[in-house]
């Protein structure tokens, strides 16, 4: 398959699946002429990536679990735990920081609407 055609069928532009193809995430050989040649499964594992980018995945944790998914990639083995426990625990205190923050700037700006109505 050529990126013309998996970029038609996964709707994913040619330029992301050569960055995909960059990150170690999808695999090509080239053909004759040079021009990347896609495997059959190549569908499959762009809906996966794609998958498992909507989850908040960075491309170098999806490159360590991409070989545990299996299906179309909203169920993963579990090879994947760790790295996905890792990834949640990290946004868990990255919302506590941020909700730290957002009541400071809270505290601030009714302090100083009340200083300002004085």
């Amino acid at each position: 398959m050529k990126i013309g055609e998996l970029s038609r069928e996964t709707g994913v532009s040619p330029r992301l699946l050569r960055y995909y193809e960059e990150q170690g995430l999808l695999t090509t050989h080239r053909g004759d002429g040079g021009h990347r040649r896609y495997g059959d499964d190549a569908p499959v594992v762009v809906r996966r990536i794609r998958t498992l980018l909507a989850a908040g995945l960075p491309t170098k944790v999806i490159r360590d679990v991409l070989p545990c998914v299996s299906g179309s990639g909203d169920v993963l083995d579990a090879c994947t735990l760790g790295h996905l426990q890792g990834r949640l625990t990290s946004l868990d205190e990255q919302l506590t920081e941020l909700q730290a923050t957002r009541d400071a700037l809270a505290a601030l700006l009714a302090a100083t609407a009340l200083a300002g109505a004085a």
